[in-house]
């Protein structure tokens, strides 16, 4: 009886621990393919649309964009 707890419990921890890599891999893959924007990308962005970005209005648009991530 106490044999099949054991098993049960390794099965579970082994499970666990291959969930999270799997995970983590995809994860960093998907940032690797979608990372994050960063101030450089916002400029570049406001440059392509005709305007032209200051360091203020940058701050804005990404303080605006870090309150509407969820989880934060």
């Amino acid at each position: 009886m106490w044999m099949y707890i054991l098993v049960g419990i390794l099965a579970l921890l082994a499970g666990v621990a291959l969930g999270f890599f799997i995970a983590r891999k995809y994860m960093m893959n998907y940032l690797k393919k979608n990372p994050p924007i960063n101030e450089q990308m916002l400029k570049m962005m406001m440059m392509q649309m005709g305007m032209k970005p200051s360091q203020k209005k940058i701050n804005q648009m990404m303080n605006a964009m870090n309150k509407q991530q969820p989880g934060k």
